[in-house]
């Protein structure tokens, strides 16, 4: 159903209409009623300010430009009158150059703009019975008291339509639609009225006007204030009961309200905090068994022979090792690592196996149980079938459609921004812009290497290690342990400053390309925000994980990155003790720097504001002013809350099997992030305009895509970052004959049998160390465990037998591992269905109750209407006879 709709409309932006045609709001003055939420008449509830700075009282505009400013404003409120809506101006207390439009919808309004977006209605109670869960009676004691907030009522419900008035429940014209449903339809309107015409392009929609600054702010109001109650009877306060009984601290242990929250806010923002809670509670159980390995380390680590061989002073400490870098480094003793040895044993062992397995089954739960979960709140919420009115182009593309071409579909002409030519142009163009960005985010992590290439000899030289020494620091503070703390706290400093400038040039990016609706704009944006993100964040790991320590040569013929750095070495005990360090840092570091972005700044802002609005006034203020103060949400919403979550879930999943802590860390983190996105909206931030939403959209493939990914990633990390593939052949192998000399199966000799011999007479002039050879052996060890044949061999530094056999364990380990875990997921996925048999019976009984309803209903309006017409003509026969 499309409206013609009579506006008023400026030809040219230099043309206007005469002044008596155009409608201006009632102006009234401010009557001191703060919590006030009507007009002044006390009946007519405002459903959206608008706010504007009097032209006549600007001063940092160009008088032409004011007025042509006042004249769109002037015929866009016009035509808002001319579609039934009511304003009423008032101007601001505390700064008199603000004017407050209050914009109320009334009845017939509601109606016919209801019918027009698909608004579904209630018809009648719901007389399904609902079974309580085995369950209820545990988390009543989490539930919000029903008392306080009290259980919404349900409904059968179906699309509005004006002719079939009678049939939907309507008790009270004044409440049958709820102040959030009244907000979307005023915000539709003001979306798609129009203000100015262009070279026949049409203007319109209040985005362009506040874009323009004609406009400084467009909102709905909150109902009441956060600290206490409002002073009108009538008015239910659910923004204080928000705060209090979600947002408050004190509820963090407390099962969100999630229909009080859809009720208040809408559909957007409850599926967002439906699904952070969902992931949360999940997490519950991710976090236990992975403290659970943790703690499994911590008991086993005594029991670690190879870390203990590696502390022993006959063992280790009679090992020699050669040095990590030319020149400046020495000759080291083994024991040094003592203390990593031990650290790297908590997470390097059987119970990080378990965990990685158990995490891939996990995220596949996850990912079922929350479709259904989401299934579930579609039928309570009303968004089964929900029919997304026709979505209006952006006025950003409308603005520059001055191409015409024929529509294949209705064969009829349209405005177009750009030729075919143009458009491939722009993607070109943007492709190649996000390839930049990507390659420049490469280039960062390239300069970490080296900087940790170029850090490690000045580590080595100031941090250099005798073997007689027995300094406490230096038993902690090695050159590698130094080199990757402060690599890893660069690191950081440099994704989050690359952070903050690509988001501003991934909307740049996206602008550029002229994306036709707003779904299409976020649907781009989230792409290339999630690819660079992506990027940003993981790629240091990658390194770490898959690349560092892997492709170093020996001693006597070492790789060079760039023809002059030698490439990075790992620990003996390998490279997962500084994967778990930098997840850390990351994880820890970025919700620290998040929870700043987002708490701290719009807290001191509004201080800000209110400080300075004190300090010119102590005047009674309405409740229109208190909330402009506030912040605006932004036009992306929830856009960057669900970044956040969607790469910390990257960071729970895909590198688990060296931080098996990471998901308790994200635990504690959502626990507060629950809370704080809460405060965040009902405190900081100005009333969001309520939106439907039937999931959360693009970011779902994206969490299966993770999914998938983690599988690979954590069995590759047990393989080729990990010691423990090594270790088991070892054990099963190679401490037995016919290639070990233990009678029975055993880790004792693994030290000995895994750091690879070389001759220091071998070293090349360009890498021989400068400083003297301690004692009178002949040879030292290689620090990684390369499994090389010792000098003197028929081949000698080349790879021995014992290295293939690890090979090929570690490729086996990943097909099995893998295999296994996607068979389970597939099981998994295909024996829980993504909508429960409970939820579809309950929907094909809405379904068929609704049409039983509309359909005895009409019979009754047949029937009574051809009764009336049958006595009618039985009556005009009777007398004609």
């Amino acid at each position: 159903l499309v409206l013609e709709l009579n506006q008023v409309i400026i030809p040219t932006y230099g043309t206007v209409p005469d002044q008596q045609n155009l409608h201006t709001p009632e102006w009234v003055d401010f009557d001191d009623k703060t919590d006030s939420l009507f007009f002044k008449d006390g009946q007519r509830r405002i459903d959206f300010v608008l706010v504007y700075e009097d032209e006549s009282k600007k001063i940092t505009h160009k008088r032409s430009d004011r007025k042509k400013q006042k004249r769109k404003r002037q015929v866009y409120e016009s035509n808002l009158i001319n579609n039934g809506l009511h304003l009423e101006a008032t101007r601001s207390v505390l700064d008199e150059k603000l004017i407050f439009v209050k914009v109320h919808a009334p009845w017939e309004v509601l109606c016919t703009y209801a019918e027009v977006m698909h608004i579904k209605l209630p018809l009648q109670h719901n007389d399904l019975k609902t079974r309580d869960s085995a369950f209820n009676w545990f988390s009543r004691f989490f539930r919000v008291d029903e008392n306080i907030i009290k259980p919404e009522q349900e409904f059968f419900t179906a699309p509005f339509q004006k002719e079939h008035l009678s049939n939907f429940y309507i008790q009270d014209k004044d409440i049958f639609f709820n102040p959030a449903t009244r907000s979307r339809i005023v915000h539709f309107i003001l979306s798609r009225v129009e203000y100015a015409t262009k070279n026949n392009v049409k203007k319109f929609g209040i985005n362009k006007l506040l874009d323009t600054g004609i406009y400084k702010a467009a909102f709905p109001l909150h109902d009441s204030s956060f600290r206490h109650p409002s002073t009108d009877p009538n008015c239910p306060s659910e923004r204080y009961l928000l705060y209090r009984e979600w947002a408050h601290p004190k509820n963090i242990f407390k099962l969100q309200p999630l229909d009080f929250i859809r009720k208040y806010y809408g559909e957007k923002i409850g599926i967002y905090f439906a699904w952070l809670g969902f992931y949360t509670n999940m997490l519950t159980v991710a976090a236990v068994v992975g403290v659970g390995c943790f703690l499994y380390g911590c008991l086993t680590k005594d029991n670690c022979t190879w870390s203990q061989e590696v502390c022993d002073p006959n063992i280790g400490g009679n090992i020699i090792m050669c040095p990590q870098c030319d020149k400046v480094c020495t000759y080291w003793n083994l024991t040094i690592t003592c203390e990593s040895s031990k650290k790297l044993c908590i997470f390097d062992s059987y119970g990080t196996l378990v965990f990685a397995v158990f995490m891939g089954i996990w995220v596949t739960f996850f990912l079922e149980f929350w479709k259904r979960r989401q299934a579930e709140l579609e039928y309570e919420w009303d968004t089964v079938e929900f029919l997304e009115q026709e979505e209006q182009v952006r006025p950003e593309y409308e603005a520059r459609c001055t191409h015409v071409v024929m529509n294949e579909i209705t064969q009829q002409e349209e405005h177009v921004p750009y030729t075919a030519c143009g458009k491939c142009v722009r993607i070109t163009f943007c492709t190649s812009a996000i390839f930049f960005w990507i390659l420049l985010i490469i280039a960062s992590v390239v300069g970490i290497i080296v900087y940790r290439l170029s850090v490690f000899l000045v580590f080595s030289a100031k941090l250099s290690q005798h073997i007689s020494g027995t300094e406490t620091i230096r038993k902690y503070l090695t050159p590698q342990t130094a080199t990757s703390v402060t690599a890893s706290l660069i690191s950081f400093v440099v994704i989050m400053i690359l952070n903050i400038i690509y988001e501003k040039v991934a909307i740049l990016i996206t602008d550029f390309e002229l994306p036709r609706t707003q779904t299409d704009y976020e649907n781009s944006l989230t792409t290339k925000m999630f690819l660079f993100q992506f990027v940003n964040y993981y790629s240091s790991c990658f390194y770490i994980a898959f690349f560092k320590g892997k492709f170093v040569g020996h001693p006597g013929s070492p790789v060079y990155w760039l023809g002059k750095y030698r490439n990075e070495e790992c620990d003996p005990g390998g490279c997962l003790l500084e994967l778990t360090t930098q997840l850390a840092i990351i994880v820890g570091g970025k919700a620290i720097w998040n929870n700043i972005q987002e708490v701290l700044l719009p807290l001191v802002k509004n201080l800000i504001g209110r400080y300075s609005a004190a300090a010119r006034s102590e005047k009674v203020v309405a409740r229109w002013e208190h909330d402009y103060h506030l912040q605006p949400i932004g036009k992306l919403g929830l856009f960057y809350e669900y970044l956040e979550m969607v790469i910390q879930f990257g960071f729970v999943t895909l590198f688990v099997a060296s931080f098996p802590l990471a998901p308790l860390l994200a635990l504690i983190n959502n626990m507060l992030e629950i809370r704080l996105d809460a405060w965040k909206l009902t405190t900081q931030f100005r009333r969001m305009v309520p939106q439907k939403a039937q999931d959360i959209g693009a970011w779902q493939p994206i969490l299966q895509g993770i999914a998938i990914l983690a599988v690979v990633t954590n069995a590759m990390i047990i393989a080729f970052t990990s010691d423990m593939i090594p270790r088991l052949v070892y054990y099963w192998s190679f401490s037995v004959p016919p290639y070990g000399s233990h009678s029975s199966h055993t880790m004792k000799g693994y030290i000995n049998s895994t750091l690879s011999v070389f001759n220091i007479s071998d070293f090349k002039n360009a890498s021989k160390p400068l400083s003297p050879w301690f004692g009178n052996q002949m040879t030292c060890r290689q620090v990684y465990r390369d499994l090389r044949n010792p000098p003197g061999h028929q081949q000698q530094y080349e790879h021995n037998i014992y290295y293939w056999h690890v090979i090929a364990a570690k490729l086996a380990f990943i097909i099995v591992m893998e295999h296994v875990i996607y068979f389970v997921k597939f099981i998994i996925s295909y024996v829980i269905p993504d909508v429960s048999q409970k939820t579809k019976s309950k929907v094909k009984r809405e379904k068929y109750l609704t049409q039983k309803l509309l359909h005895e209903n009409d019979l009754k309006g047949v029937k009574k209407t051809m009764g009336k017409i049958a006595h009618k003509i039985i009556k005009e026969a009777d007398s004609t006879f």
